[in-house]
């Protein structure tokens, strides 16, 4: 188990103290970093004390620290999940080979752009959040507002550190761009569509929290595959941060749907506007509109960088062990795809299609929790049910990329798209309503915004009325 130093200026697992050239570099890009928070860090809550939750070990049952802290002064640290003893190339061309604790040469160029793109999409989501806090409906919420981003500025700094250890004078100024870009800047954008997307109400922060964590999540498991041993072991311990984000996106809409579902089980007729509610045909749209977007992140259906990547060892499928062929060289997969105007089904070799593998992997794991809301539909007797679009619907990226699909996935001329998409996507009125209904913050302890029920329980055996963040 590898040792923790907690009292550098830098808390990290990495024996940084030991490579002072290295910790020199970090430490001259930390002010960086801090200047970029409070800059595009949650506007206007950087001095308020916050009860956060802050990594300080990477033992399963210890590996946290909770405590009031002012966000500014949150122990950011590099931690890399243990090395696995003998660990060995798990799928692709060099399966069985040792796996490699330096960049090889050749692949050189492609792990630094991969890492980039991850390192890209960490503080692209702070920056898109940033202004949440002041419509927040309870402590509790701003609270996982602020957990959430904090631990997105920590997973920059585990890309940062790879960037700086194993990419030289190219990494360092990687690093420096990651701090420069800004979230919808039209001169210097995100690298990734959907983080550049705003994200100006809460709805949208828990269907992002939701869709596009959870398109992290897989991207991550994939990467923790990799035979680049570092970043394997990096994005193990990524993993257990991201856990907590979905929780958050899942239990947000769930809270939303319990809510609306209170009222129309009273009356089934209600004018949910009226009452300041998210009525339930809006809140699919918003589903539409994220889950959409977040499965333009796999990349394309059939992807020749996906076979190199997989050859290579570079980045393999979401839990590689669970299949039995790990070469994947002489199987295929079965796609739809769009060919003169109709879908045609054509086998496609599997190494090829592992954007898509993916991406199937991920819609399976996202029907679990809309399960879950409809769940709540079906206990109060409403007959509403949520459902996750066609992977053709609304694709900006892909085969279906500039079609046009409805969400149960029939093809639609424009015609019909432009007479119906405001049935299937938010409208301006849509989130002008949801903006309005938003605009004012609850701070007092306990209190909720009325279009949102209470959590069942608080954070680490705190009351639900527990004070999350000092706001006097």
């Amino acid at each position: 188990m590898t040792a923790v130093e907690l009292n550098e200026k830098i808390p990290n697992n990495v024996a940084l103290s030991e490579d002072r050239r290295l910790q020199r570099a970090l430490e001259a890009w930390q002010p960086k970093f801090l200047d970029w928070w409070r800059e595009m860090g949650p506007m206007g809550f950087l001095e308020n004390e916050v009860y956060l939750r802050t990594a300080i070990s990477t033992e399963p049952g210890g590996w946290a620290n909770f405590d009031y802290v002012k966000m500014p002064d949150y122990r950011w640290g590099i931690f890399l999940a243990d090395a696995v003893p003998d660990r060995r190339i798990g799928f692709g061309d060099e399966l069985g080979q040792p796996v490699w604790q330096e960049v090889p040469g050749e692949h050189r160029g492609t792990l630094r752009r991969l890492i980039v793109t991850q390192g890209d999409t960490e503080p692209a989501s702070v920056e898109q959040q940033r202004k949440l806090g002041q419509s927040c409906p309870s402590l509790y919420d701003l609270r996982n507002l602020f957990q959430v981003n904090v631990e997105e500025g920590r997973h920059l700094w585990a890309m940062v550190y790879l960037l700086h250890t194993y990419f030289g004078r190219d990494g360092r100024e990687e690093a420096e761009t990651l701090v420069e870009r800004r979230s919808g800047d039209v001169d210097n954008p995100r690298i990734l569509g959907a983080f550049n997307a705003p994200i100006e109400d809460w709805l949208s922060f828990f269907m992002f929290t939701y869709f596009t964590d959870r398109d992290g999540k897989y991207q991550l498991l994939a990467l923790a595959e990799s035979a680049f041993d570092p970043l394997s072991r990096t994005t193990r311990f990524m993993l257990t941060e991201e856990a907590h984000h979905m929780f958050v996106g899942e239990t947000g809409v769930q809270r939303i749907v319990e809510r609306t579902a209170e009222v129309l089980r009273e009356d089934p007729d209600a004018d949910l506007r009226a009452q300041g509610l998210l009525d339930l045909p809006l809140i699919q749209r918003y589903l539409n509109f994220w889950y959409s977007i977040s499965l333009d992140l796999f990349g394309g259906e059939i992807s020749s960088n996906a076979a190199s990547y997989f050859a290579s060892g570079i980045k393999g499928r979401a839990h590689e062990d669970r299949y039995d062929d790990h070469v994947a060289l002489d199987a295929y997969h079965r796609l739809m795809i769009p060919e003169d105007g109709a879908l045609a089904e054509r086998d496609v070799p599997l190494r090829n299609a592992m954007n898509q593998v993916l991406r199937e992997s991920y819609a399976e794991d996202s029907a679990r929790g809309v399960a879950k809301w409809n769940r709540v539909l079906e206990a109060t007797g409403i007959d509403f049910r949520f459902t996750l679009p066609s992977s053709r619907f609304n694709r900006q990226q892909g085969l279906f990329a500039g079609l046009r699909f409805t969400p149960e996935g029939d093809a639609v001329d424009d015609a019909g798209w432009a007479a119906r998409c405001g049935e299937w996507l938010p409208t301006e009125s849509d989130y002008a309503y949801v903006q309005h209904l938003m605009q004012r913050p609850v701070m007092a302890p306990g209190a909720m915004a009325n279009w949102i029920a209470p959590p069942k329980s608080g954070i680490k055996g705190r009351p639900v009325d527990y004070e999350y963040v000092r706001v006097e």
